[in-house]
């Protein structure tokens, strides 16, 4: 037997599926140099925004959850959406801003943020509202430092 005949290409799947905001998103033939915030923006999504496209400042956060099958759970992470591609989040469910609330009923982070006013222009304001989901998703009660 050759050495050619003997090695076997990788199936590889023309579409990825994953959950964004709870609902069920098949991609068929994904572009493999699309990242997940463009995915996210030309889908209408653009609470998810683009600041310096470096991973730095944050204003791209989203919740990407995916269940650890070593750990026997769900595992939560911020992720810059601008360095992730649109190819990794196969199986995963993404959280967004927009998957939170709404200006008539926001999550309570959302709340607490602008109650207090922890906002400035908000570009950035909805990566610190899913920075701090997650943390909340991953420890209800975090300490200060955490926080910080």
């Amino acid at each position: 037997m050759s050495l050619s005949s003997s090695v076997v290409a990788p199936n590889a799947s023309s579409s990825i599926l994953f959950y964004l905001n709870g609902q069920r998103v098949v991609v068929e033939r994904p572009d493999l140099d699309m990242t997940l915030l463009q995915y996210l923006r030309n889908t209408g999504l653009t609470g998810t925004k683009q600041g310096c496209g470096e991973g730095g400042c944050g204003a791209c956060t989203v919740m990407i959850s995916r269940y650890d099958i070593d750990e026997s759970r769900i595992i939560h992470a911020s992720v810059n959406a601008c360095l992730c591609p649109l190819a990794t989040i196969d199986g995963k469910h993404v959280i967004t801003v927009e998957g939170l609330g709404t200006s008539s009923r926001p999550h309570p982070v959302q709340e607490r943020i602008a109650l207090l006013h922890g906002s400035q222009c908000g570009f950035c304001t909805p990566g610190f509202v899913m920075s701090l989901y997650t943390l909340l998703r991953n420890n209800p009660n975090p300490t200060e430092h955490e926080i910080e």
